[in-house]
């Protein structure tokens, strides 16, 4: 197949002739190989195990090779990552190597950082604007700007559509096989995960169903803040041999590191005007359709609208994965306007309810765009009023207000709200 462009291809173009190293971050299957390769003139891959006992017994070939060169799957011989810095501390002329790896920056203390030497880069599965279903309309970096843009726009994308794109996933390689095959390679992943990611990495899971069991009651809890506590009990209900809460935080900081974790962060701001902020993380899998894979959940039930989600969170569980699939989405076109995400959630008391905010996105000079996700065709005031109330809190630096629906129409409501369908929102 053609390669097809992906959003953070434009990052590439802008920096990789000025920088020497670029990591392109990112759970197994999100792209990453096949993106990094449409730049390599040499490449050296690290999950063939030939390609790691060569390069184990002369790590040095990585330099000598013809550049741009791409190492892949860096992790598993984590030398190449020091071969790399050396060699751009000796030469730091621009495009010479790309690293892929599914997981985050060394941990080991012989291995240095690579900061200021590597810049790191995160890829996620496709985004809905790469998916191709419509052709938005909508860009968040001009929301950014705040120059409050005319919204417009059409798309035939109904709540049928969404939740197909939600079970078919983004994951390239996965989401145009038919139904069956495609849900058997989401089984793999995740049982892969288990069986081969995390042992791979250094991590001995001596209770593999215990560990899917928890990753399942993860799932659950999309797009929710429900505590690691509360996620535990669910994943260990009716079992009297509990795993511990410390194998579960080893497990849930070296699942992150893989990316298959991706929790999306409280958003706290710099000057802070506002009060008594929560500062938990909402919960997301790397792809809303792994998660709907883990539950089990089909199609028929999520248009029923089956399911609820522990802790604070959508009502129904299908909001809860259209929430992370605009999540998902959203950081996708964050990053490349080199913004920051988070999500806003205040404390209620006697004199005030508590508010919240689903999507926060931050720019390079603290400009906020305040996002909202509603799992339907129409708007009320009533699905608006945080994001105005955060805008009489803010004031100016509010650069945009949205709220991401499931319709076919773009507009912007009189009170300043702009009413964006998911599939019409891209970078």
């Amino acid at each position: 197949m053609a390669y097809r462009r992906r959003i953070i291809d434009d990052t590439l173009d802008e920096l990789f002739p000025h920088l020497a190293a670029i990591s392109l971050d990112g759970a197994k299957g999100v792209g990453k190989t096949a993106t990094a390769s449409e730049r390599a003139n040499s490449s050296f891959d690290l999950s063939v195990v030939n390609w790691r006992e060569t390069l184990r017994a002369d790590v040095e070939q990585v330099v000598e090779a013809a550049p741009p060169v791409l190492i892949d799957e860096w992790q598993l011989v984590p030398e190449t990552w020091d071969t790399v810095k050396r060699a751009v501390d000796r030469d730091a002329t621009g495009g010479r190597f790309l690293l892929a790896g599914s997981a985050g920056a060394p941990t080991d203390a012989r291995i240095h950082s690579g900061a200021g030497r590597i810049v790191s880069l995160r890829m996620r599965p496709e985004s809905i604007a790469e998916r191709g279903i419509a052709e938005p309309t909508v860009s968040l970096t001009q929301l950014l700007s705040g120059s409050r843009p005319r919204i417009t726009g059409r798309a035939a994308v109904g709540l049928a559509g969404y939740v197909d794109e939600i079970l078919r996933s983004g994951f390239p390689g996965i989401r145009q096989l038919p139904n069956r095959a495609r849900n058997a390679q989401l089984d793999s992943y995740a049982a892969r995960i288990v069986e081969r990611d995390l042992p791979e990495n250094g991590v001995e899971v001596r209770r593999p169903m215990a560990l899917r069991a928890w990753l399942t009651a993860y799932a659950a809890a999309t797009a929710g803040d429900a505590s690691y506590s509360n996620i535990l009990d669910a994943a260990t209900a009716g079992d009297g041999d509990k795993v511990s809460r410390a194998t579960v935080d080893i497990y849930r900081e070296h699942l992150t590191r893989l990316f298959i974790l991706d929790p999306l962060p409280a958003w706290i701001p710099v000057f802070n005007p506002l009060k008594r902020l929560t500062a938990a993380p909402k919960h997301h899998l790397v792809d809303p359709a792994l998660a709907a894979r883990l539950v089990g959940v089909s199609r028929p039930a999520l248009l029923r609208g089956e399911g609820t989600c522990p802790g604070s969170g959508p009502d129904t569980w299908l909001g809860a994965l259209f929430e992370s699939l605009t999540v998902q989405s959203v950081r996708v076109y964050a990053e490349s306007a080199n913004a920051t995400t988070g999500h806003l959630r205040t404390r209620g008391d006697r004199s005030s309810p508590g508010r919240e905010v689903d999507i926060i996105v931050e720019g390079e000079d603290r400009q906020v765009v305040a996002l909202e996700v509603k799992l339907a065709a129409t708007v009320s005031d009533r699905d608006v009023r945080h994001l105005n109330w955060l805008e009489e809190k803010i004031g100016d630096r509010l650069a945009d207000k949205v709220i991401v629906t499931t319709g076919e129409t773009a507009y912007r409501r009189k009170d300043g709200v702009a009413v964006v369908p998911l599939a019409l929102l891209g970078a």
